[in-house]
C-alpha cells in the first residue's frame, strides 16, 4: 500500500516520529535515531503518551492495524495455521490470555459469538460443539490441534479461508483488538492538530468499518451524519479518500498479503 499512499505523505517529513509496539520482537529491532521515540506498548495509549512526550497537537497519525508478516512466519507465536507451535497469540506475551486459554476456559455461548462476529462463521454454533468435545477430554495446546478439529468443518475449495476466519476471530479476542482500535479513533480527535491527517490501513470488515464509520461521522457505530435542527453537521473529519483505496493487482502479485488491505484517510477539520 505504500506506493499508492505515497501521493499523500510524500510532503510529510517529520522533524519526530513516535512509533507505538507493543511485541518484544518490535522492541529488539527497533531503530536507532534521535529523531525517533519507541513506545513499547500498544497504541490504545495514544493519548496519555503523546502528553507525556509533549509531543501534541500532532501533525498526523499513521496506523497500521494488520499482524505483521513476522508474527504469521514465527511458529511459536502461534498465529497460523501453516506451522506447529504453541496456542499463544498474544502481540504482547508479558501480559494477558492466550487463545488456548480462551478455547479451554470460555463458556460455549462466548465462543459462539467469539466466532460469529470476529470470525464471520456461519457454522459458529458446529465448530464450538467440536471444540467442547475436545476440551472435555484434553485441553487445547497446540495450532495443529484446532487445525485439525476445524478442518472437519472446513468446505472443501476454500478450506485455508476458513482456517483463516477461525484463527483470527481466536487473535482479534486474544489482543481485544476491536476495543483498542475504538480506543485509539477516539483519542485521534483529541491529539491531531486541526488539518493534522488520520490515515489507517485496516485488513478484515471489522475494522474498516469502525474506521469508514467515524471518518464520516465521527461515530464508530453510525453510519450516517446527525445533523441539527438546521441542517447542519458536526463531524472531527473530512474525507481526503471519498473511496477506500486497495492494492493494485501489480502490488498483490508482489505481495500477496496486501490483498485484504484497505487504506482511508481523513483530515482533522479546522
Amino acid at each position: 500500500m505504500a506506493d499508492i499512499a505515497e501521493p499523500f505523505l510524500k510532503n510529510w517529513v517529520p522533524s519526530r516520529l513516535i512509533v507505538f509496539d507493543q511485541d518484544e520482537d518490535a522492541w529488539d529491532n527497533r531503530i536507532e535515531d534521535s529523531r525517533v521515540t519507541f513506545v513499547r506498548h500498544n497504541f490504545r495509549y495514544l493519548y496519555q503518551f503523546a502528553k507525556y512526550l509533549d509531543a501534541t497537537p500532532l501533525d498526523g497519525i499513521l496506523a497500521d492495524l494488520g499482524v505483521s508478516s513476522h508474527h504469521f512466519d514465527s511458529p511459536d507465536r502461534g498465529f497460523s495455521f501453516r506451522f506447529e507451535g504453541d496456542l499463544d497469540m498474544r502481540m504482547n506475551r508479558q501480559t494477558g490470555i492466550t487463545a488456548a486459554e480462551v478455547l479451554n476456559s470460555y463458556s460455549e455461548e462466548d465462543l459462539i459469538r467469539i466466532f460469529k462476529l470476529y470470525g464471520e462463521i456461519s457454522s459458529a454454533r458446529r465448530l464450538v460443539n467440536e471444540i467442547a468435545g475436545f476440551r472435555g477430554a484434553k485441553p487445547f495446546e497446540t495450532t495443529s490441534e484446532l487445525k485439525d478439529l476445524a478442518a472437519k468443518l472446513a468446505p472443501r475449495k476454500d478450506a485455508a479461508r476458513f482456517m483463516g476466519q477461525v484463527f483470527q476471530a481466536l487473535r482479534i479476542e486474544v489482543n481485544g483488538e476491536m476495543e483498542v482500535l475504538r480506543e485509539m479513533l477516539r483519542h485521534t480527535v483529541e491529539v491531531l492538530k486541526p488539518g493534522g491527517r488520520l490515515v489507517i490501513m485496516s485488513y478484515h470488515s471489522l475494522e474498516d468499518r469502525l474506521v469508514k464509520n467515524f471518518f464520516r461521522t465521527g461515530d464508530m457505530d453510525q453510519s450516517e451524519v446527525e445533523r441539527d435542527i438546521y441542517g447542519h453537521a458536526s463531524v472531527p473529519f473530512e474525507l481526503i479518500t471519498r473511496k477506500v483505496i486497495v492494492p493494485s493487482e501489480e502490488e498483490i502479485e508482489k505481495n500477496p498479503r496486501a490483498r485484504s488491505a484497505k487504506l482511508r484517510i481523513a483530515q482533522k477539520t479546522e
